[in-house]
């Protein structure tokens, strides 16, 4: 078990992965598809929330059909990988990780990305190895990270959940963590607006050391 039991979770999407220029690609492809005008970083930002189809029931005042969803699905996510390959980690991700490791703390990662794209990407920034497991979707379900957390924090022997903080960027990762009875700090730097991530409830910051600094506070 880690340095006084002290436990991050992280995001990997637009949180340690700074890909959001790369998803708002591949969701404009996806909305070309369909006819729909594309969206700006800040429009994306005010709208986005998982699951993901309720954020394009948001756009289209309606559910997509399921013959809908699995077009655009399927286009973003052939669009999304092929920049994602050119993404780097977000400022000053590697050398966190580093020194939390370093000072004998424990950490983690849960995505709602595919695992097995998940995993190989991780490891070609080559912070794999900062991790006690990393997880990815293990389906193709489009349910947010609530049950996953559950999984997750079963699979890590001897960290104990009042000692557990989840850094995200989505207000999926705070109700993620609420759901297992988990501390959460939210950053600003991937899909949501300020604002909406201010109206979880939960600290929001605007760097990844700042988020650190933050889950100290809390557990």
């Amino acid at each position: 078990m880690g340095k006084h039991g002290k436990h991050l979770v992280w995001d990997w999407n637009g949180t340690l992965l700074d890909d959001i220029d790369a998803v708002i690609g591949a969701t404009n492809a996806a909305f070309a598809e369909l006819g729909l005008e594309p969206l700006t970083l800040e429009r994306y930002r005010e709208l986005y929330m998982v699951p993901v189809p309720k954020f394009y029931e948001r756009l289209m005042g309606r559910l997509p059909t399921d013959a809908e969803w699995t077009r655009m699905d399927g286009v973003f996510h052939r669009h999304y990988w092929e920049r994602a390959e050119n993404c780097g980690l977000t400022l000053g991700a590697a050398e966190l990780l580093a020194a939390r490791q370093a000072s004998g703390f424990t950490q983690s990662l849960l995505s709602l990305a595919p695992h097995s794209d998940l995993v190989p990407l991780v490891r070609r920034h080559g912070i794999a190895e900062r991790f006690l497991r990393m997880d990815g979707r293990p389906d193709a379900s489009t349910d947010g990270k609530s049950g996953h957390m559950v999984r997750h924090l079963a699979a890590l022997e001897g960290i104990r959940v009042e000692r557990v903080v989840v850094i995200g960027d989505a207000a999926d990762d705070a109700l993620a963590a609420a759901h297992v009875g988990a501390k959460a700090v939210l950053y600003t730097g991937g899909s949501h607006s300020r604002a909406s991530l201010e109206r979880v409830g939960v600290p929001v910051v605007d760097s990844l050391a700042e988020a650190v600094a933050v889950a100290e506070e809390l557990v």
